[in-house]
């Protein structure tokens, strides 16, 4: 009798383990398939919109750009071909090109005169001298 007891109990825990196991797997699988169909379904809307968003380039050769540029007759300095550059250099009172030392102590002059918490100065000619400043240290402090 005890013999049956034992395989009883041998074949119940035998039982268990594998219907748990078994369970087991079932949920693991499951939860595995669920994120490879997810993924399978996010990585096909994520292609069919990506396609309104691919970047259509023509064959840019570098030697072409360079030539191009060179023959603009672009000289260096962003600012050298428009007439900021030149209401700068009147703004401050250039007539000669400025150093940079020139152009710092040029803009403490004129920073005194404008600057709005001093002596009544002009807000909107000092936010002009600001920008001026920009566009001349752009161009000549090398």
């Amino acid at each position: 009798m005890g013999q049956i007891i034992n395989l009883a109990i041998t074949i119940l825990i035998l039982y268990l383990i594998f219907t748990n196991f078994g369970t087991f797997l079932m949920i693991i699988g499951g939860i595995i398939l669920f994120l490879v169909v997810a993924v399978y379904f996010l990585r096909r809307a994520f292609l069919k919109n990506a396609s309104k968003f691919q970047y259509q380039y023509q064959n840019f050769e570098f030697k072409n750009f360079n030539q191009n540029f060179n023959n603009s007759g672009f000289q260096g300095g962003f600012y050298n071909q428009s007439s900021k550059l030149q209401e700068a250099k009147d703004f401050f009172g250039f007539s000669q090109t400025p150093t940079k030392d020139d152009i710092k102590r040029k803009y403490k002059e004129l920073a005194k005169i404008y600057h709005p918490d001093l002596n009544g100065g002009d807000e909107e000619k000092m936010k002009k001298l600001n920008e001026y400043r920009d566009i001349l240290m752009q161009t000549y402090a090398d």
